[in-house]
């Protein structure tokens, strides 16, 4: 087997000769013959004793040709482009050139693009972090008070904003009740916008026990099409009211709902807390930036394999975590309506911007001559044992170690660029 030439051509692609020598074919031929003839039948032989010569006699010499050849053509081709020096891309397709001797086949695909990059040290880009306000500091405390609210009925007055109201209810549209605007021991709380608008503000001010009609719009966008834009009344009775009854904030709340002995030590957590998701999304926002930058400083003839390749990825991802939810790419487009295809549309914008990162950070990791020693590597299998829960063998069985290199690198020519980035004043 051995490599015959090779030409790059436009736009990435190549195109090769390869051969593979006579005794190679040979012993395919025979094994294809081993495998086929099982279900060949031959007048005077039993099914699957018929000798290879009678068979080629009766169905023609290249009988055992196509199944030889392609259990040939993946270990050839593979030499071939080791000795060719490239890196294939995609699916190439494969002909037959010859047959005379030694099988001499055509291969015609694509490579990992040439990639240049410049003006990757010193990228200007905005960073900017949201700072932590008193005001979002006690919107996390009344989350954790409303979460231990306990609801006291009201039997004293008329309903008002904020209470939670039981009511029964019954739509009608020209006189006419219609599907699913009856309810009965329906709790809803007054204000929160979880019902029509306007029908929450007309329950205010009505008594317990009190039978009355709210008359309302649907807007014009609702989702029952014969509902939308349409004027309805509903006859509304409530049968009881309750309100929130929140905890004090002190230092006994504080106790209940975290590890702090007062409210203030709480609310320094919170606040801490509060911090680093702010600083953790100003990262996010500055790298995201400077992607931006990277990809447009990007040159590169990407062949459009790659970013088939990738868009799979993405899809296979999304099926996964489906999957983790007890459903699958095949349920979760019936229950849409959604195509595998437009799944595929909507994943190709971010596939190929990956492509294209992957591309520029690997470029930049050769030109700043970026190595990952041996130690990071045996960290990164630990990293990866702990996060879920396999054992570090198990883990090196599955991933390769170049794999995890190659990845790492990647990693490190990102924090190589945000490192010698230039965080841009407002």
């Amino acid at each position: 087997m051995s490599l015959i030439k090779n030409e790059l051509t436009e736009k990435s692609g190549f195109k090769m000769e390869f051969s593979v020598s006579s005794e190679v074919y040979a012993k395919a031929e025979l094994a294809a013959y081993k495998k086929m003839v099982k279900n060949i039948n031959v007048p005077g032989f039993r099914k699957g004793k018929a000798p290879k010569a009678i068979i080629e006699k009766m169905y023609g010499k290249g009988v055992f040709f196509e199944e030889a050849i392609n259990a040939c053509i993946p270990e050839a081709f593979s030499e071939a482009v080791k000795e060719a020096g490239i890196e294939v891309v995609g699916n190439p397709t494969f002909d037959l050139v010859s047959n005379d001797g030694d099988v001499v086949l055509s291969a015609v695909g694509f490579v990992k693009p040439e990639v240049t990059i410049e003006g990757y040290k010193g990228i200007s880009a905005p960073r900017k972090v949201e700072e932590v306000t008193e005001d979002a500091v006690n919107a996390e405390v009344d989350s954790a008070r409303h979460r231990l609210a306990r609801e006291v009925e009201v039997t004293d007055r008329a309903a008002a904003m904020g209470d939670i109201a039981n009511i029964n209810f019954e739509g009608f549209v020209d006189g006419v009740a219609f599907e699913g605007g009856k309810g009965e021991n329906h709790d809803l709380k007054l204000g929160s916008g979880s019902f029509i608008p306007g029908f929450e503000d007309q329950i205010v001010g009505k008594a317990i026990g009190e039978e009355f009609d709210v008359n309302v719009t649907f807007p014009e966008q609702y989702g029952a099409k014969e509902l939308a834009g349409k004027a309805a009344t509903f006859k509304t009775k409530i049968n009881s009211l309750k309100v929130e009854e929140l905890p004090e904030a002190d230092d006994d709340f504080a106790k209940d709902v975290s590890e702090f002995d007062t409210l203030d030590e709480y609310k320094a957590d919170i606040k801490a807390k509060l911090a680093k998701k702010n600083e953790d999304a100003a990262d996010r926002e500055f790298e995201n930036a400077l992607v931006d930058a990277l990809l447009e400083k990007l040159v590169a003839e990407i062949p459009e394999p790659m970013f088939v390749a990738e868009t799979e990825n993405f899809l296979r991802d999304y099926d996964n975590r489906l999957r983790m939810q007890g459903l699958d790419l095949g349920q979760y487009t019936k229950y849409t309506g959604m195509t595998l295809d437009a799944l595929r549309a909507q994943f190709r914008p971010n596939a190929e911007k990956q492509v294209k990162l992957r591309l520029a950070l690997e470029k930049i990791a050769v030109l700043e001559q970026l190595t990952v020693s041996d130690e990071e590597v045996e960290a990164e299998y630990t990293r990866i044992s702990e996060a879920y829960n396999v054992p570090v063998d198990q883990v090196k069985g599955m991933v390769a170690v170049e794999d995890i290199k190659a990845d790492m690198l990647v990693a490190n020519a990102m924090k190589f660029v945000k490192d010698n980035a230039v965080v841009a004043n407002d």
